[in-house]
């Protein structure tokens, strides 16, 4: 289906024609009319679906009217997990919506307040913020819910992982009540759904299942390690397979700052990102990663979700995560858009039980892949793929 079909405007369809935008995926389809109706939305697809564009587009076309914005004022807020994300939606918002004439902002910790409280004095269309920055900046005065239209939560699963919950309510308490509700999200927990009943007047539920996504133009496999050879087995297959670029995951800070300087000590020339770095240095790694200056990223989980890099290559689970939802979301920053990626995990013994997870919940086992020289003291077993983790067993 064009885009022109879902009945956007003109400047909005322009913007989308030069961005390359051809046909609306799966769940632009079917989410784009539906916000356009007016109507509240519970939406569950995984990244690199079109996800972002399926509730800006809409917002956009909405928002533009000739209505006059008060000081302090927003007409829509989209609530995100991490700093990332929010300036990875507000680059998507302000390229969709160029031909247009509304205001948007991205807002996050760690960066000026004073800069941040001067540009909501004009007030802003649409703002995108993490939760404890957007209560701080409520708690000064410094912007008011009062002409809010339309609430997104972006990753709700995400922020709930984090710990969001309580800001999250607060923030729902202090908004208008004739609202339009928008919550997408990987999964729909139990968790999810409880945020929803708080939050959502009968939605309209809308599902992307896993093979509609970019997910099967991924080429997923795995290779097992011990765990005292996983930096050696990493700096071998970057040189020996010709690597160009990879996003590696780690799961700790200290971890990641000790697989930097063991992959420099093989001459690989390697960066780290992970939450103590402060946000201009995040930015810039970012900005050289997506630039091909750095090829070579190490990342905590904290960069798990919001990095939208165009083109990326592979991403690598050196450490394989304990939860399904962060395996598929880590994977999910290569082959974006229809383009090809690679996903390879390392899987030592003490991960089988993470394994049988991550594979149950694909409906296959990955390709085992093996290395001269890097044979297992500790085999990993074939997965068990009915494995139910305990805490799901009834």
């Amino acid at each position: 289906m064009s885009f022109s079909a879902l009945n956007l405007a003109e400047p909005i369809l322009k913007a989308l024609n030069e961005l390359g935008y051809k046909q609306a995926t799966p769940i632009q389809q079917q989410a784009i009319p539906a916000i356009l109706a007016g109507k509240d939305l519970i939406a569950a697809a995984q990244t690199g679906t079109g996800k972002t564009a399926s509730f800006v587009l809409p917002i956009l076309q909405k928002l533009n009217t000739e209505q006059k914005l008060r000081g302090k004022r927003i007409r829509a807020l989209i609530l995100v997990p991490t700093r990332e994300l929010a300036l990875q939606v507000e680059k998507s918002v302000m390229a969709y919506g160029q031909y247009l004439n509304l205001t948007t902002m991205a807002m996050y910790g760690g960066t000026d307040v004073e800069a941040q409280k001067q540009r909501l004095i004009g007030g802003i269309d649409i703002l995108i913020a993490t939760p404890g920055r957007l209560l701080d900046m409520a708690h000064q005065r410094a912007l008011h819910f009062d002409e809010l239209e339309v609430l997104v939560l972006d990753e709700a699963d995400r922020m709930l992982d984090m710990g969001f919950i309580g800001d999250i309510n607060k923030i729902i308490e202090r908004l208008p009540e004739q609202r339009q509700n928008l919550l997408f999200s990987a999964t729909i927990s139990d968790e999810v759904r409880n945020l929803a009943k708080r939050s959502i007047n009968n939605p309209v539920e809308i599902s992307i299942k896993h093979n509609e996504a970019s997910a099967p133009k991924i080429e997923q496999w795995l290779v097992t390690v011990d765990k005292d050879t996983k930096s050696a087995l990493l700096s071998h297959l970057i040189k020996h397979l010709e690597w160009d670029q990879a996003l590696i995951f780690i799961e700790t800070k200290q971890g990641a700052a000790k697989l930097v300087s063991q992959l420099e000590k093989r001459g690989i020339p390697t960066e780290c990102i992970h939450g103590d770095k402060t946000q201009s240095m995040r930015e810039k790694i970012l900005a050289d990663f997506k630039s091909g200056k750095i090829q070579f990223l190490v990342a905590t989980g904290v960069a798990a979700r919001g990095l939208d890099i165009q083109n990326l290559s592979r991403v690598v689970n050196y450490d394989l995560p304990d939860q399904v939802e962060d395996y598929i979301h880590r994977i999910g920053r290569t082959g974006r858009a229809g383009a090809s990626g690679e996903a390879v995990s390392f899987v030592a013994k003490d991960n089988f039980r993470n394994l049988c997870a991550i594979e149950s919940h694909l409906g296959h086992v990955l390709v085992r892949k093996e290395f001269e020289g890097f044979a297992v003291r500790k085999a990993v077993p074939v997965s068990i793929l009915n494995y139910v983790p305990k805490n799901k067993r009834t």
